[in-house]
């Protein structure tokens, strides 16, 4: 059975205070950028924040709502205040907190022991709700921290200037999503109960392949924004659609209602912009191939046109260092995805019946709910 651990919990803690100085950061950044005149950059930074804590609001209730289904109304009303004024992820810390300390501390279940055992219910319960934390964190890390970094960065090329606010807020950035996409895989790893526990090594190297795929490609971004502001967008506009449309292919079956599912396949869209997710659980080794193909073959091309465009600017200093560590960044990245998925990755998903790509309707609703959200979320 799922275990829910003194590591679990520490790591949850963790995760509390690195959101609250994540909040902190951004209103910092936003007011130096306010201060120094650059309110397009501080209007933007705010709205990262805004869009992205409406849409995990939206998700949060909208799961809570599922979840106390035929209860007290009066309960499901207070919490669609307190999501509301957008405080619903405290509320989620606050379940976890709660339910992380009786199954980490207080709690002795035996692995064979029914679930329905309290000891064991405790344990879901606590599995459960650090799982849907830990999807709503993924939403913001990929609507928020992720695009922050990239007007970060951009800002940093554009005046060359040593701002230590600006530093620190990239290195928050870099840290979040770090602990973001580390949390989601063992979450991931725990809704699956035949794959092998997620350890050590397995967390550095998959740490290390996103991060470093992410970082090169945000940095590219950020040099083609540097040459063209239009070029920038309509490359991440041509992006979202085909994200958006592969969900539509994938006929995904992650929320309950069509106007929630179509949000999800949204946000997909944007995450798929920055970096890859199985969001079917089937093997996807081709899509894989022709997505990092992608990444490598835009890279190197916005490289190039800055050789024969801007031959000028390839002479400063800011611009090597970049095209250095973008290089540097694709390569460890590509190799840390491969080892991780000749490895370290499970290659046979655990898919219930319940939720195979056939069921549909609302009995197929009702089993994929029971069995929880996650073995319908994106899979990595």
């Amino acid at each position: 059975m799922m275990k829910f651990t003194k590591q679990n919990f520490i790591f949850l803690v963790g995760g509390i205070i690195i959101y609250v100085v994540d909040i902190g950061a951004d209103f910092w950044v936003a007011s130096r950028y306010f201060c120094q005149g650059q309110y397009s950059w501080s209007i933007l930074i705010l709205c990262f924040r805004g869009l992205s804590s409406l849409i995990t609001q939206v998700f949060s209730y909208e799961w809570f709502k599922n979840d106390w289904e035929g209860t007290d109304t009066g309960k499901t009303k207070w919490i669609f205040l307190i999501h509301l004024l957008q405080c619903g992820i405290f509320i989620r810390y606050w379940f976890a907190l709660k339910y992380g300390c009786q199954a980490a501390f207080k709690q002795n279940s035996s692995g064979d022991a029914s679930e329905t055992d309290p000891s064991n219910f405790i344990q879901k319960q606590a599995v459960d709700v650090v799982t849907d934390i830990n999807m709503l964190r993924v939403f913001k890390t990929f609507l928020e921290t992720t695009p922050q970094l990239f007007v970060q960065i951009y800002v940093l090329m554009e005046h060359g200037k040593n701002d230590f606010c600006q530093y620190a807020a990239i290195i928050v950035s870099f840290f979040g999503i770090s602990i973001s996409t580390i949390d989601y895989q063992i979450s991931l790893r725990k809704s699956l109960p035949d794959k092998d526990e997620f350890h050590v090594l397995s967390k550095l190297v998959y740490l290390f392949y996103k991060l470093f795929t992410i970082t090169s490609w945000i940095l590219s971004i950020s040099l083609i924004t540097l040459l063209s502001v239009r070029s920038s967008v309509i490359l991440l506009m041509l992006l979202w659609i085909s994200g958006f449309a592969w969900t539509l292919k994938q006929h995904t079956t992650f929320c309950k209602s069509k106007r929630m599912e179509y949000l999800y396949r949204t946000v997909v869209g944007i995450i798929l912009i920055f970096t890859f997710f199985n969001i079917k659980g089937r093997k996807t080794r081709v899509c894989i191939y022709i997505y990092y193909a992608t990444h490598i073959v835009v890279t190197l091309s916005i490289l190039f046109v800055y050789v024969f465009w801007k031959p000028s600017i390839i002479k400063e200093m800011h611009f090597t260092i970049v095209s250095i560590l973008t290089i540097l960044n694709l390569s460890f990245g590509i190799m840390f995805l491969v080892v991780y998925y000749s490895y370290f990755h499970p290659t046979a998903y655990f898919r219930p019946q319940a939720c195979s790509d056939e069921v549909d309707g609302e009995e197929g609703q009702k089993d994929r709910v029971e069995i929880g959200r996650f073995q319908n979320f994106i899979m990595q």
